[in-house]
């Protein structure tokens, strides 16, 4: 008799199991609004230091006159096939061309169907549009989880441009391969991504599961169109006779 209960509360529990899993619905539509939060002590004292403190008195201004945390917004609609991530306007930041990372440059339209993306950045006087294959990370995935914005995300480590460092929390529950500006690649949307060594961190806010309609997921238009190499080649050309600085501006404008 004890074995039959056993049994049958046992088949009870493997139905209740197979029923949640029936019933769980993945999103694969919606919009998600980010923050965008730079230590901007930290980073201008990087570029001081890149600088060979040339500029140190640039550093020494901005910690007297500016808040140490800057934080911009951003929107990201996406559907299964492809996403559009947008930065809201914000602060403009005086020593940006300085320091790159600190500002919110791309507008960036990830087609995961094809595995290409359209971005349109900021240089300068100039725009570029970089039509390229996506992003490739090494991402490497961990145990570790945290909540954002109400989802359960799984952390994940990468590296980019060979030397950067990025820790993302992803969520599965979001059924797309996507993310901020140009981080994406893992199995579930990315809610949380920081570049530790840039101070800079990217932490989804809101979560907004409707659908979008498919004409407003198209990819930005203006600009010089170019592939990433090209880009590269009139950044490095732009500051070949900066030396180490030139090499820290190029890398905030790759980012």
């Amino acid at each position: 008799m004890k074995n039959l209960i056993k049994i049958t509360l046992l088949f009870f529990a493997l139905q209740s199991g197979l029923a949640f899993a029936q019933n769980k619905q993945f999103v694969t539509g919606g919009t998600i609004e980010f923050e965008k939060t730079q230590n901007m002590f930290a980073i201008m004292k990087n570029k001081a230091t890149a600088d060979n403190a040339a500029n140190k008195g640039y550093y020494e201004q901005y910690q007297k006159n500016e808040p140490q945390f800057l934080t911009y917004k951003s929107t990201l609609i996406f559907n299964a096939n492809s996403s559009l991530f947008t930065p809201i306007p914000g602060k403009a930041i005086q020593w940006y061309y300085d320091a790159p990372i600190a500002d919110q440059l791309n507008t960036v339209y990830s087609d995961f169907a094809h595995g290409t993306t359209t971005t349109q950045k900021d240089f300068y006087e100039r725009t570029f549009l970089i039509k390229d294959t996506l992003r490739k990370i090494k991402w490497k995935i961990t145990d570790e989880t945290q909540t954002v914005a109400g989802y359960n995300c799984r952390r994940a480590n990468g590296l980019i441009l060979d030397s950067v460092y990025v820790v993302a929390f992803y969520a599965e529950d979001i059924h797309v391969p996507g993310g901020p500006e140009s981080f994406t690649g893992l199995p579930g949307m990315i809610l949380k991504v920081s570049l530790p060594h840039e101070h800079v961190i990217w932490v989804a806010t809101k979560v907004t599961t409707i659908a979008i309609d498919e004409k407003k997921l198209v990819p930005p238009k203006k600009g010089t169109v170019v592939n990433y190499q090209q880009m590269l080649k009139v950044l490095t050309d732009a500051q070949s006779r900066w030396g180490e600085v030139g090499r820290y501006f190029i890398r905030g404008f790759s980012l």
